[in-house]
Formats: structure tokens, sequence, C-alpha cells
């Protein structure tokens, strides 16, 4: 079967638009704060000699290709 990159953070996935990790108990989107912080702390993990700052800015970049968060206002204001 063929997978797809969920659009809020490009894990793979077989259907739909949003991977587990993207959506709350309703299958709905989770809000951006809540998506944002998630992301920073997976980054964080993945490469913990990064300060906040510079995950929080690695976040909002890789979010800026992501068509969930490409046009949202804080993505939008990183990249200014």
């Amino acid at each position: 079967m063929t997978k797809n990159p969920c659009e809020s953070c490009g894990m793979p996935i077989e259907a739909g638009p949003y991977c587990q990790h993207c959506v709350d108990e309703n299958g709905e989107l989770q809000g951006f704060d809540e998506r944002l912080e998630r992301m920073i702390g997976w980054q964080r993990q993945q490469k913990p000699e990064l300060s906040r700052e510079e995950a929080e800015s690695a976040t909002l970049a890789y979010m800026s290709r992501m068509p969930a968060w490409k046009d949202h206002p804080k993505v939008k204001a990183a990249r200014s």
C-alpha cells in the first residue's frame, strides 16, 4: 500500500490527511500551539544540543513546508 505524508508533520501514513500523533481524540487536527510544542519537544529529543530558540526556529521552518501549517500566521511571521 502506498504511504502518504501527514499534512501536519510529514510522517508516512496510509490514509487520511493526518497521522495519529497530530489529531485529537475526535480525529481532528490538534491546535497549532499544541502541535508546535510537541514538534519542538521531538526536535530537542533528536538533537539535545539545540537551545529552545534553535529548536523553535527549525520547527517553524519545517512547518512552513507542511500543508496544514504553511499559511498559519505564526509560521508566516517566522519567515519574515
